[in-house]
């Protein structure tokens, strides 16, 4: 179970139109735990990390259509990427959160982790890691 006090070490803010939702996700498929939750914004916390999920203003998020299942963003600039004990457990909190992790099949293996993609339930890519136990490739 992570830590919420735990010292942190990396961050990252999320916009999102349905903050519940979004923070939802994040709290599963990273193991996170809510150190602070406001109308405007969820601070989580563990192993860490904090991610701040920060709502969108009402004014903008109404123009805003998220589709279902969402469009994925693979045209962003950036792609947070997370390291995580278990990609198996990702891909059961991604889909229960709905969100999304590739196959497994469709991983690949750099610098001693097993990566694969995956998106939260507003389409943003975002991308796991689990380190390689000694001996794999």
């Amino acid at each position: 179970m992570s830590r919420p006090d735990a010292p942190i070490h990396q961050g990252v803010v999320i916009f999102a139109k349905d903050k519940k939702r979004v923070s939802a996700f994040y709290r599963r498929t990273l193991d996170l735990v809510a150190f602070e939750e406001a109308a405007s914004h969820d601070v989580l916390r563990g192993h860490g990390l904090e991610v701040v999920v920060h709502a969108i203003p009402a004014k903008i998020a109404a123009g805003i259509q998220i589709d279902q299942p969402p469009r994925v963003r693979e045209d962003m600039p950036i792609k947070p990427t997370f390291v995580v004990a278990s990609l198996d457990a990702v891909g059961v909190a991604a889909q229960a959160t709905g969100g999304f992790l590739k196959p497994l099949a469709g991983a690949w293996h750099f610098r001693g982790a097993t990566v694969l993609d995956g998106h939260d339930p507003e389409g943003n890519v975002v991308q796991f890691k689990q380190h390689d136990a000694p001996g794999d490739a």
